[in-house]
């Protein structure tokens, strides 16, 4: 059923003449009745009967016009709901890594609260492959992933990623290794033989590690993974081995950071939402206000 259909039928109802419906449509006579009787044929009943020279509605008619004015009020606020300028409104998905939502995603959610309480956040913590894999299964609306420069994300051409936040990082050690600093080539040489910590659910970390480990010409040995940064610091205090943190982290007792520079290991956050959807008012302020958090311009 068309909704162009169902508004010559109210313009039938309200004017009662097809010649009436005809000029403030702007057509003719004939095709106001060619939409009436194509929606007669849509609905299985007569929409309108003869009287006289003219028409008049049946019953049937008259009840699918009264039908026909609530559906038409129903689009136009889907529409003004939808439009990229309308009042955010509705639930927005949000898929991320535990970091992201701790640290940027729930103030935004409590200030949404506030500013447009209509909005509302349902959030999952998932890993940057796991979120996208949601998204790709439109089972969420956005998803905060992270790469690395030394470990980017594959183009996806399904999607668009708005650049967040940077942070560079380090390598934890025991806080009875070397604690000399250096070139990252450097620090990574005097650690050659110990085990290596890798995250448990997203392979970046370890594409990070491998590359640079390759570069001062030596395999590490991964052996623990772990997603959670606390449990890392928990690992490296208890000797098992050295993983990389941010350098902005609280250091846990018994682990130290040494940072690495030259090249630098920089961890870059992304909003990734589908393309064609970037306009959805809830969606288009959720990506503005964490822009905004993470020290982006308006």
């Amino acid at each position: 059923m068309e909704t162009r259909r169902l508004q010559v039928l109210v313009e039938l109802a309200r004017l009662g003449s097809m010649r009436a419906v005809a000029d403030v449509s702007n057509t003719t006579t004939s095709t106001v009745s060619q939409q009436i009787a194509t929606l007669s044929r849509d609905m299985g009943v007569a929409l309108i009967e003869p009287a006289g020279r003219r028409v008049r509605l049946t019953p049937a008619g008259r009840r699918l016009a009264e039908h026909a004015v609530t559906i038409l009020a129903a689009v136009e606020a889907a529409h003004h709901d939808l439009s990229p300028g309308a009042e955010p409104n509705g639930t927005l998905r949000i898929a991320g890594y535990a970091t992201a939502i701790r640290v940027h995603l729930l103030p935004v959610v409590a200030e949404l609260a506030v500013s447009h309480p209509r909005v509302r956040v349902l959030i999952r913590e998932h890993e940057p492959a796991e979120a996208l894999q949601l998204l790709a299964e439109d089972a969420t609306d956005l998803a905060l992933a992270y790469d690395y420069n030394l470990a980017p994300a594959a183009e996806d051409p399904t999607v668009r990623a708005t650049p967040l936040w940077t942070a560079c990082w380090g390598l934890g050690v025991p806080d009875d290794a070397d604690p000399r600093e250096g070139t990252t080539l450097d620090v990574f040489g005097r650690f050659d033989t110990h085990d290596w910590i890798v995250n448990s659910r997203n392979t970046a970390d370890e594409t990070v590690i491998r590359t640079l480990a390759s570069m001062v010409g030596f395999t590490p040995r991964v052996t623990h993974q772990a997603d959670s940064l606390d449990l890392v610091q928990g690992m490296i205090a208890a000797g098992l081995g050295v993983g990389l943190l941010p350098l902005d982290t609280i250091v846990a007792p018994g682990v130290r950071l040494i940072p690495l520079t030259a090249p630098i290991v920089e961890m870059r956050a992304r909003a990734v939402a589908r393309r064609g959807r970037l306009n959805w008012p809830p969606l288009a302020l959720m990506t503005t206000l964490l822009r905004r958090r993470a020290g982006f311009p308006e």
